[in-house]
């Protein structure tokens, strides 16, 4: 297992934000610095401040996020879990500057036998990215298998809640693209795909 999964899986006293591997300006035109700052700095802090609000004295004391998201009940612990470990996994798996322009090695080869090939599978991606009613998120996974699946999301769910591991994920509420897209979010998902660190992504892969 990746790294990034492993510490997400260790148990914690309190959680904390992300550290961005690049400047809250870097991913721009793709996505502002004025978006990054709400939604990074603001959306994403709320819902780490809720979380570490919320789980003292709970049988979630101590877990690690993957532990609550798979295991929690719906309701407030599971929403602000599940959007840290979203949020974690999003803001992570961008570059302004990505090594490659699409998969290589392991995960291209897994997305060519389960989806044809990778424009196949970002025509597939899109589609459930744009087509996903209201709030939530749209997801690459493995299962235990290595076979890849394309998943919906509703608000802040995540597909670790089925047994499956989270590679790629597109965030489509409407406070990630609308300071830049405004009601455009299929212009939102498309932009992207330019700012994916495949390498990040790759490693996510078992």
């Amino acid at each position: 297992m990746n790294t990034l999964l492993m510490t997400l899986m260790m148990t914690v006293m309190t959680y904390e934000m992300p550290k961005l591997p690049y400047a809250n300006n870097a991913l721009e035109p793709v996505i502002s610095q004025q978006t990054i700052d709400y939604h990074y700095g603001k959306h994403l802090q709320t819902y780490v401040n809720n979380l570490n609000n919320l789980t003292p004295g709970t049988e979630y004391e101590g877990k690690d996020l993957i532990s609550i998201v798979s295991s929690a009940p719906d309701g407030p612990i599971f929403n602000n879990a599940g959007q840290v470990l979203n949020h974690t996994l999003y803001f992570l798996q961008f570059s302004p500057k990505p090594v490659h322009s699409e998969p290589t090695g392991k995960l291209a080869e897994a997305i060519k036998r389960d989806f044809g090939s990778f424009e196949n599978f970002k025509k597939e991606f899109n589609a459930a990215a744009v087509g996903l009613f209201g709030s939530g998120w749209a997801w690459l996974s493995a299962d235990k298998d290595g076979k890849l699946h394309i998943t919906k999301e509703a608000n802040g769910s995540n597909p670790v809640r089925f047994g499956l591991t989270p590679l790629l994920g597109f965030d489509v509420w409407e406070h990630a693209y609308y300071l830049d897209y405004q009601n455009r979010r299929a212009d939102h998902i498309n932009s992207l795909w330019s700012i994916i660190d495949w390498e990040v992504v790759s490693k996510r892969l078992k």
